[in-house]
């Protein structure tokens, strides 16, 4: 997530490593906080690999300032994992989320609308945080309003999701004719 997040964010424009991780924060932070400590590690292994550079900038007062800038390599890792995501990055919701904050990026209807698909595929699932035997459950056969409340909350969170998945599949078609 992280470096999809990283990625996607570069792949917009340069950033300087503290704008970077208010942005990050801003997507992803809700879920789990962005320190130093675990951006800057993600920085220097991602330079490492080749996918993005350093360079010191003039800063605004008088300190130079690192930019990050994403190479080609960078480019062509954000494509193939926004084109070809993990399983988890389709059905984990918060991976899902900061997947689809960057989907833009790809350049072929076809290909977004792929993406999509694998999700839409997932939330077409019959699927509950409780079960009776392999049976999901549903709010009403709970007496508990806590437990009714998160089903019901889930229900609309997905039939939401549902309708905004398949007319955004059915206009990436219509603008390629083939997605």
């Amino acid at each position: 997530m992280l470096e999809l997040a990283i990625l996607g964010f570069l792949r917009d424009r340069p950033l300087h490593g503290y704008d970077l991780r208010k942005r990050v924060a801003a997507l992803m932070g809700h879920v789990r906080p962005v320190a130093d400590g675990t951006l800057y590690p993600a920085i220097k292994r991602m330079a490492a690999a080749g996918w993005l550079t350093r360079k010191d900038e003039p800063g605004a007062v008088a300190a130079p300032r690192r930019m990050l800038y994403l190479t080609d390599e960078g480019r062509a890792e954000l494509e193939r994992r926004l084109r070809d995501p993990d399983d988890l990055d389709i059905s984990d919701e918060n991976r899902w989320f900061t997947l689809l904050a960057f989907l833009r990026q790809l350049d072929e209807p076809k290909e977004q609308a792929a993406v999509l698909r694998r999700r839409l595929a997932f939330l077409e699932e019959p699927t509950s945080f409780f079960y009776d035997g392999d049976r999901p459950m549903a709010a009403e056969e709970f007496g508990d309003p806590f437990r009714q409340g998160l089903l019901t909350i889930a229900h609309a969170t997905s039939q939401a999701e549902l309708a905004w998945l398949r007319a955004t599949i059915d206009a990436l078609v219509a603008l390629d004719g083939s997605a």
